[in-house]
Order: C-alpha cells, then sequence, then structure tokens
C-alpha cells in the first residue's frame, strides 16, 4: 500500500510519454513525472519517492526531498495566507497547507513557524498545525531517565525552553542548562535528566553524571593547553566564570577537574588549575 506523506519504495512499471508509472506489491501505480526521471533507469528497478498530491489533487511521486513527512517537526516559510489559510514552504512545487483552525497565531508571510505534518483522512491532503502540544503526550513514556534522545526546540517559558522529545514527548530544559544560543526548531541531542511527578520531563543539552566527567574533562584539558597550562578557575570560582569560560555548570566543572585531579593531569590551587 502506498502511503501518502511519506517515503515509499516501488518499482519501475513502464516508460510513457509523461513519466514513469511506479506500482507497489498490490498493484498500485502512481505516476513519476519527466522532470523527476533518472538519466539512467530499467523496467523492474526500485526508486525511493516521496508520495502526496499535487496542485490537481492527483497521486504523485517526486524524487524531490521534502523538509517534512507526515509526523513529523519542522519549522517551515510561510510563503502566503488567503482566505483558507496559509500556505508554507516544505521543499516540493505544491506548498503545504495549514489551515486558520490549525494556527496558534495567526501566521503571516514571511514567518517561520513549527509545525507537525499530518494526512487529513477525508481528503488524503497533507495539513500542517502549528497547535504541536495537541500531538505530544506524556501519559505512557517511552524513554527513561539518563536516555539520550532527539529533541526539537519548541518554544522559551519563564522556567527555560520547552522541546519536543523523540517526536512525541514534551520536555523542559531549564535555564540554568542552557548554555548556548537556543532557537525555536533547532533539532538537538539531550539527555533525560530527571523524570518529575505526572511523567514531566527534565532534559540536559549534556551527559548526566558520570557520563559527563569525560567530554567536560577533555574540554577543559584543550583550555588548558591553550592557555599555557594555567586557568585562573578552580572550585571556589563564580558560577558566571566557569559559564563563560566553559559554557558548563560550576557542578560539571567541580566533577571534572576533581576527575583529572585523580588521574594526576592537573592540580588545583589556590588561584586555578594547572596543568601538570
Amino acid at each position: 500500500m502506498m502511503k501518502i506523506g511519506e517515503y515509499n519504495t516501488l518499482r519501475i512499471l513502464r516508460d510513457t510519454e509523461p513519466g514513469l508509472f511506479l506500482g507497489d506489491n498490490d498493484d498500485n501505480e502512481v505516476l513519476l513525472p519527466n522532470r523527476y526521471v533518472p538519466e539512467t533507469f530499467e523496467i523492474d528497478d526500485e526508486l525511493d519517492v516521496f508520495i502526496y498530491l499535487d496542485n490537481e489533487e492527483r497521486i504523485i511521486a517526486t524524487t524531490d526531498k521534502p523538509y517534512i513527512t507526515v509526523g513529523e517537526f519542522s519549522l517551515l516559510r510561510c510563503n502566503a495566507v488567503t482566505k483558507h489559510g496559509a500556505f508554507l514552504d516544505f521543499g516540493l512545487v505544491k506548498e503545504l497547507f495549514c489551515p486558520f483552525k490549525e494556527q496558534v497565531f495567526p501566521m503571516k508571510e514571511g514567518g517561520w513557524y513549527l509545525v507537525r505534518c499530518f494526512l487529513d483522512e477525508l481528503s488524503e491532503r497533507l495539513v500542517a498545525s502549528s497547535k504541536t502540544n495537541k500531538f505530544l503526550s506524556n501519559t505512557e513514556l517511552s524513554v527513561a531517565q539518563f536516555d539520550e534522545v532527539d529533541i526539537i526546540i519548541s518554544h522559551p517559558s519563564d522556567l527555560g525552553m520547552n522541546v519536543i522529545v523523540n517526536n512525541c514527548h514534551s520536555g523542559l530544559i531549564y535555564k540554568d542548562n542552557i548554555y548556548e544560543d537556543l532557537s525555536i526548531g533547532d533539532k538537538l541531542t539531550g539527555v533525560v535528566s530527571k523524570v518529575r511527578p505526572g511523567n514531566k520531563l527534565d532534559i540536559s543539552l549534556g551527559k548526566i553524571g558520570y557520563r559527563n566527567i569525560e567530554p567536560n574533562a577533555e574540554d577543559i584539558l584543550d583550555g588548558l593547553e591553550q592557555n599555557s597550562g594555567f586557568i585562573p578557575l578552580n572550585d571556589k570560582s563564580s558560577p558566571e566564570a566557569i559559564k563563560n569560560k566553559f559554557q558548563m555548570s560550576k557542578k560539571n566543572f567541580k566533577k571534572a577537574i576533581g576527575a583529572l585531579y585523580k588521574q594526576k593531569l592537573i592540580t588545583i590551587e589556590s588561584d586555578g588549575i594547572r596543568l601538570v
């Protein structure tokens, strides 16, 4: 069965004037227009194509790569707003429709919006929604503490930055754990630092506990080598000074220099740390 809004691996059935007809194992067929036909091919070759409805609502195949597929979240640009809704650029000739009822705030031409793509079951059209929270649920978690996860920056709050976790859960990075500039739509790797009551997920951009020592220690060693073997920071330094120098928390800094000290790679002095 061909899946609209997704990539499908299909077999070349025949070469015609408008393009190649491709088919699946259920005898379904779709046209791959001439503009997407590869330079060389043979009947029965398999092609990976994206399936969607064209401007005339006909099912069509393309070898172009869309910015978003069904079930995914992505930051897209609004190309136009009409009386029916907004039309977003998602990398194909046809634009992705976002009706007014699926907009958190009215979209404006030229604006960028984090949306989720879904398939309207009645029309079989691909539709976007900026009401991303309605697609997320923490009722049953598929992640646990210390799991590495894929995150998408969703929107800021007073506590920090809300994120989408593994395309299905909501999470939060507390502002105290943010050491770099984050923008809505950024796709990053994070770690579940804590699972709170109600299945609320605390997310960290760094690794947790003992897992955090090694990479942070490496950053500190690099910093020492670049500063003639001495840095005027130690476990008594202010969190702000440590954050400005290494983009890490004081807690993680202390763990890292403690590990380096035990390995006899540094000495901890009253005015800083020194490379042995």
